[in-house]
């Protein structure tokens, strides 16, 4: 790395990062003042305002970076090399012999890292706070119970339903499993307390674990539940490590699927995705499918994204940068045009599958982007 491309490296990292800071402290100016009273007591039990709002805050700040990282670069972009052509830097440089290509070459490399570092953030980081971003400050600061969405196993015939959920502590209050299997002694109800989620370990399947049960009655005399000589409904009788008045209910449906929010759904990680897809237990809708193969194809897609942008990068005509960024902005609402669309038309069953919802996009603009790419590097 020479010198000049430190310099050129140095110059669009500040930009990338002052563009982000700007919009992010919009965000948290505009939010913070519709919650000012939320926040005021959330800052009473944290002890300290600024600690509380960088709680409160920095998981939003990584799902603000997951959102804009990719038109972010590609405006630092165009902001860099305006203000090195309005030096009369680039002037010089192209003087010399330099293509644009090989001045682009260090912003590039920095916006493949970026995207790496937006995918981290939306598959590793952002999931683990999805409680937080679904929630307002008084919501998340009281540990509210979430709705739940009633869902039906089907391998085992079994309604999952409850007054909500928890899912910091993985429970369900005020279960109720409806239960359309037949179950000899168990009635057409279970209901408890609680239900937590168990993983499945060594020596039994996941489920839930139901405490107190109220219904049915003496429900630690039962004989355990089978369907199609499946254990599903574990009583004390033939589990010594149930304690009275608890019943263990065998299914793949975790927590995660009984959430009453779309939102968490979409902040969800790859891996969870893929395996509540894989589940035969509950239906998957094509909306879910298509999310997922979006989700594989987001950082190729968003690198196609800037490098549809090049040749308004190294635009050689007197174009003043509002028009520039006019058109970039033209760019950014036909890209994500096209990907919602086509998502749409996945998700109500019109003419395109999910995974050629989230491959359309690419297939129609991965050429154009890498033609863009080939005359931007030849200027």
């Amino acid at each position: 790395m020479t010198q000049i491309d430190r310099y050129i490296l140095m110059l669009f990292a500040r930009t990338i990062l002052i563009c982000f800071s700007s919009i992010g402290g919009v965000f948290v100016v505009f939010h913070a003042f519709n919650n000012l009273d939320d926040l005021h007591r959330l800052a009473e039990d944290n002890g300290s305002l600024p600690l509380a709002l960088f709680g409160f805050y920095g998981p939003y700040m990584l799902m603000l970076f997951d959102w804009t990282a990719s038109i972010i670069a590609l405006m630092a972009m165009l902001f860099t090399v305006s203000w090195l052509r309005r030096s009369g830097e680039l002037t010089s440089l192209l003087a010399s012999g330099v293509r644009h290509g090989r001045v682009l070459r260090p912003m590039l490399i920095t916006v493949v890292a970026v995207i790496a570092l937006q995918a981290l953030c939306r598959e590793i980081l952002i999931p683990s706070y999805r409680d937080l971003l679904t929630s307002k400050p008084g919501e998340w600061r009281n540990a509210k119970a979430q709705g739940m969405l009633p869902s039906y196993d089907k391998s085992s015939g079994i309604l999952i339903e409850g007054e909500g959920l928890r899912p910091g502590q993985s429970q369900i209050d005020q279960p109720s499993f409806r239960l359309y299997s037949s179950f000899p002694g168990f009635g057409d109800v279970i209901d408890a307390k609680s239900a937590i989620w168990q993983p499945a370990t060594a020596s039994r399947p996941s489920g839930y674990l139901l405490d107190d049960v109220s219904r049915p009655a003496g429900v630690d005399g039962l004989s355990m539940g089978l369907v199609n000589g499946k254990p599903i409904l574990v009583t004390r009788r033939d589990a010594d490590w149930l304690a009275a008045g608890q019943c263990f209910v065998v299914t793949t449906l975790d927590i995660e699927v009984l959430r009453d929010n779309p939102r968490s759904t979409r902040m969800a990680g790859i891996p969870e995705l893929a395996r509540r897809v894989r589940n035969g237990s509950v239906h998957s809708s094509k909306e879910l499918h298509t999310l997922l193969h979006d989700r594989v194809l987001r950082p190729p897609l968003d690198f196609c994204l800037v490098l549809l942008g090049l040749p308004l990068v190294v635009n050689r005509g007197d174009m003043r940068l509002f028009n520039v960024i006019g058109q970039a902005i033209g760019i950014i609402l036909i890209f994500f045009t096209l990907k919602t669309v086509a998502a749409a038309m996945a998700g109500s069953g019109v003419l395109l599958s999910p995974a050629m919802a989230a491959w359309v996009p690419f297939l129609l603009l991965g050429p154009l982007a890498f033609v863009r790419y080939l005359d931007a590097q030849q200027q």
